[in-house]
């Protein structure tokens, strides 16, 4: 059932930036990390089905919306370091090792994450992690997600889109504003997402096209890892790479409802997949 539970919304200083983030409900912490140019309204609807057994941990990754940075970032190693963020999320959040779900690029910065501080770590979900290297032809993937972030630089972000639905196959895009004149708020927000966009693909995009997870890590590590997919997005480069990262751990993709954003367009369904996942580890 969704429900209105109290929101308190921290700042959280790491080196370089400060991480704003949000805590919802009670129970054991599960740290849930948005990919692309998201940010913590990613997960505003599930996090209502979550938050009666989980205290939700949301966040803006530094450099998005209210994340601020104190320095520019290195963008070589914008894996590592928003994974160091994450890992001190969970220091400063939860006595006791969490539960992680990343989506897209969160789920990939999950498995540093996971490789890093495996302690922290109960069970990591890395919903569709689009890495060329979890990928058949990683080669192939690299050099058009390289176009991308050189057509962004070139000709801006609607060239670059337009690249990247076509590499991704994604299928359904962001939905149509709404009709009429946009009030302040809503101008505000487009242009947020639009300065989100430039970070991403000025930024984060290219390194998670040249990242490659430590598997041997991953493996001996002591988190549990749950690779995971859309069940309706079948065909699409990142419910590839969800399969590719179970066939290298040596397992199975969990399925979930919906495609690639199904944790928001299927909330109350996913979120009863994503407990049925995570109560798996707590039972055991």
């Amino acid at each position: 059932m969704n429900r209105t539970a109290a929101l308190k919304t921290q700042s959280l200083k790491v080196p370089g930036a400060s991480i704003y983030y949000e805590v919802r409900g009670s129970g054991p912490v599960l740290l849930m990390i948005p990919g692309g140019p998201a940010d913590a309204s990613a997960f505003s609807r599930i996090a209502g089905y979550l938050d009666a057994d989980y205290t939700v941990v949301t966040y803006d990754p530094r450099g998005l919306s209210h994340s601020r940075l104190d320095e520019p970032v290195q963008d070589g190693r914008v894996v590592e370091i928003f994974a160091d963020d994450a890992h001190r999320l969970l220091t400063a959040t939860a006595k006791e090792p969490g539960f992680v779900f990343g989506s897209s690029g969160g789920a990939v910065i999950g498995l540093e994450l996971a490789a890093r501080h495996p302690e922290q770590i109960r069970t990591l979900v890395s919903h569709e992690p689009p890495a060329p290297v979890l990928l058949p032809d990683a080669a192939r993937e690299r050099a058009a997600m390289e176009e991308i972030v050189q057509t962004y630089r070139t000709a801006g972000i609607g060239p670059a889109m337009q690249k990247f639905m076509v590499q991704t196959r994604i299928r359904t895009g962001p939905p149509p504003p709404p009709p009429g004149e946009p009030t302040p708020e809503m101008r505000e927000a487009m242009a947020q997402m639009q300065r989100n966009m430039d970070f991403w693909l000025g930024h984060s995009f290219r390194a998670i096209a040249v990242y490659e997870p430590d598997f041997n890590a991953l493996k001996a590590g002591s988190a549990r890892i749950v690779p995971a997919v859309g069940d309706e997005s079948r065909g699409e480069l990142a419910h590839e790479g969800g399969l590719g990262l179970a066939k290298r751990l040596g397992t199975q993709a969990a399925v979930f409802p919906g495609a690639h954003g199904g944790f928001d367009s299927h909330a109350a369904e996913f979120a009863a997949r994503l407990r049925e996942v995570l109560e798996d580890q707590r039972r055991s």
